[in-house]
């Protein structure tokens, strides 16, 4: 089922607790997005939920919020999973002002960190876990996790979950939770597994899609550069000079890249940071902190990485590498032009990749278009800096 957008002014009238209703008010969240005021009243009423929606429309507290108050009303306790550390933190980050205002608990189950930790939350009770799938999974072969009180669970960014191969630590959670849970299942893309997924372990889902499937960003303006592999760096060069007060976030295909685009981007005096699957859970941290407080201006981060950057005010985001999945351009333009604001996006485009752009056209249901090459300026001797500095 495929609900119609309904304007509304604020969030009073879709079913929530006024407890919720005022924190939300002090938190300043006024106007429901489109993707929040389609999902809250079904959620609330227990029904199982497929939403399709672009990143940065808010769908953390479309489930957040109902998740919330649902385990007040029944006293059980709510999962949500996550493809990456990142994107958990993001997420109890912005439900634990709400959770605590209410005396709720939630707790981060990731990899990369101690276990110890982990499971002494654990055995507090908390009232929502938010965990990546591969961490989850281990505690459970181990013992040490149970899940027969979940009664409300949610699935995000169901297609990078699966992407990544985590698909049989899904399935296993699935069977191991409440058969009478209400699940709820978001997703940028619906690809057959997704579907497939949601046909076997959910109840009727209502399916809430508030773009078509793959529609960028209408407020991110979109562009390529047809350019040899060996000019990229030159050409990235002129486009950090050119829009050099934006904040930037560049898309490498792969970790070893990232760190090279990064080291190279320093090279051009720009402060640079980089995330990707080869740095700590603490260097991650510390980078994504410092990309947000504005001590970096360029980030450099790998798809597997970037899920749950939610930074605001991304003029720029390039692709220095098209992705493998292109489904996941989508997801990469999404970081920018969020929340009303505008953005670009610019892709590096080699030769023999010029289909790979009419398939992007299909999937974005729009033109990208192709552009000569400005003035490539010399490569740059690499000036020279201290890496402690930039962890």
């Amino acid at each position: 089922m495929k609900k119609d957008a309904k304007n509304v002014k604020n969030f009073d009238n879709l079913g929530i607790d006024e407890k919720i209703i005022s924190i939300l008010k002090r938190k300043r969240f006024e106007v429901p997005t489109p993707i929040q005021h389609q999902v809250i009243p079904d959620a609330l009423n227990g029904k199982d939920i497929v939403g399709i929606a672009q990143t940065g429309t808010g769908k953390t507290l479309a489930f957040g919020i109902p998740m919330i108050q649902r385990i007040a009303q029944t006293n059980g306790q709510g999962l949500i999973l996550a493809p990456t550390r990142e994107l958990a933190v993001q997420i109890e980050q912005s439900l634990q002002p709400i959770a605590s205002a209410l005396h709720m608990t939630c707790t981060v189950i990731i990899g990369g960190v101690s276990q110890h930790t982990q499971v002494k939350a654990l055995r507090r009770d908390p009232h929502i876990i938010i965990a990546t799938p591969g961490r989850l999974a281990d505690l459970m072969n181990q013992r040490l996790c149970r899940l027969d009180h979940i009664n409300v669970l949610t699935l995000d960014e169901g297609d990078r979950m699966l992407d990544m191969g985590f698909l049989p630590q899904i399935k296993r959670i699935l069977q191991t939770v409440k058969k009478d849970r209400q699940t709820m299942l978001f997703s940028a893309t619906m690809p057959r597994t997704i579907s497939s997924l949601a046909s076997e372990f959910m109840k009727l889902p209502l399916r809430i899609e508030i773009a078509p499937q793959g529609t960028s960003c209408e407020n991110t303006e979109q562009e390529a550069f047809v350019v040899k592999k060996n000019d990229k760096m030159r050409l990235l060069d002129a486009i950090l000079e050119k829009y050099d007060n934006e904040t930037v976030l560049i898309f490498s295909r792969t970790k070893h890249g990232a760190k090279r685009i990064a080291r190279d981007v320093r090279g051009m005096r720009h402060t640079a940071t980089e995330i990707h699957s080869n740095r700590s859970q603490s260097q991650r941290k510390i980078a994504l902190e410092g990309f947000k407080n504005g001590k970096f201006r360029v980030m450099v981060a790998t798809d597997i990485a970037a899920r749950g950057i939610d930074v605001k005010d991304i003029g720029l985001v390039i692709n220095f590498d098209l992705p493998d999945s292109l489904e996941d351009y989508v997801h990469r333009i999404g970081r920018t032009g969020r929340a009303g604001s505008h953005g670009k996006a610019i892709s590096f485009v080699t030769p023999p990749q010029k289909a790979d752009v009419r398939k992007i056209e299909r999937l974005i249901h729009k033109s990208l278009p192709l552009l000569d090459l400005p003035a490539l300026p010399p490569e740059r001797e690499r000036a020279t800096y201290n890496d402690k500095s930039f962890k």
